[in-house]
């Protein structure tokens, strides 16, 4: 019986979610078993530097796709979000599965939503996109950067000070914290970041073998709003840690997709949607980039890039 070993991070999140692919592959691939193998990848080590300012090339999968390339594993799981949209040579997105819900959270051990939270207070979270989108909704936030896997900055909620802190709602729905949940943020005020909600699979370019385990769990509809979102962000050549946010989605037969461009104290926002065909989905996320591309978006990345550039020095 021909054994697939999958890669994974080691946190209580990546291994859910492994063990969330391999009951399903398991299910659907009777001749074949699987091993988990963990890995420790650069980001996962460095917890006390922002993500923005370490850089995101494959800041939490490159470890991952070395092992692949290597032959150690046969594919590697992981958050859509966290995959680069160019990815190394000799690998591919292998499945895209069922997206669960895509939004932001509001987590407040003191019952605070959005709208209730005190001026000035404290909140958390390790995304600029994230805070540009807050600051645009309420300028007078303490936004606070906050580092660390899903259960350590929910600890850190109550040990540090903070009024609410700002999480996926897919992870924490995930680790089981629905209990601190005070606000799924509507995508009119927080977009998510691209990909957010969905797992994927990654394997080599030429494994048609494992391309045939692996594709029996993707979802068509996820993987056109997915893919519409990450050729917007490719063509705004836009990584994890910049101020892009993106939501497709199917409905009436049709792909509609929503993006954002911000800067970094939320003053300056730029969003637009386009709407076109599901077999469409590329050509309608760089449309839609293109379209923010001429209402000024390029100046605003430029301006961003360069305040974590002198922000690091």
């Amino acid at each position: 019986m021909r054994e697939i070993i999958i890669g994974t991070r080691e946190s209580a999140l990546a291994l859910w979610q492994t063990n969330w692919v391999l009951e399903r592959l398991n299910n659907l691939n009777p001749d074949c078993t699987f091993r988990i193998k963990k890995l420790k990848t650069q980001g996962d080590k460095i917890l006390d530097v922002a993500l923005a300012k370490i850089g995101d090339k494959g800041l939490f999968t490159k470890e991952l796709e070395v092992a692949m390339l290597n032959g150690e594993i046969d594919l590697a799981v992981h958050s859509m979000k966290d995959l680069p949209t160019q990815l190394p040579a000799g690998l591919m997105i292998g499945a895209i599965c069922q997206r669960t819900d895509p939004r932001d959270v509001v987590l407040s051990h003191l019952g605070y939503t959005l709208a209730t939270l005190p001026p000035g207070a404290k909140v958390g979270t390790s995304s600029l996109r994230r805070k540009s989108q807050l600051l645009h909704y309420r300028p007078d936030l303490q936004i606070v950067d906050l580092r660390g896997n899903l259960n350590t900055r929910v600890a850190k909620l109550q040990q540090e000070g903070f009024a609410a802190i700002i999480l996926a709602a897919a992870g924490v729905e995930r680790m089981g914290y629905e209990q601190l949940v005070t606000e799924y943020i509507s995508p009119d005020i927080s977009l998510p970041a691209v990909g957010q909600g969905s797992i994927g699979i990654e394997i080599r370019s030429e494994d048609e073998e494992i391309l045939h385990v692996v594709r029996k769990i993707a979802d068509p509809e996820s993987t056109a709003a997915i893919t519409a979102e990450r050729s917007f962000l490719r063509t705004l050549e836009g990584g994890c840690q910049i101020p892009i946010g993106a939501l497709g989605k199917v409905e009436g037969g049709k792909l509609h997709l929503a993006g954002l461009v911000a800067g970094l104290d939320g003053r300056l926002v730029i969003k637009d949607s386009v709407t076109g065909e599901i077999s469409a989905a590329e050509d309608i996320g760089k449309m839609l980039a293109d379209k923010l591309l001429k209402l000024g978006a390029k100046q605003i990345l430029n301006q961003v890039r360069q305040e974590i550039e002198n922000s690091d020095s």
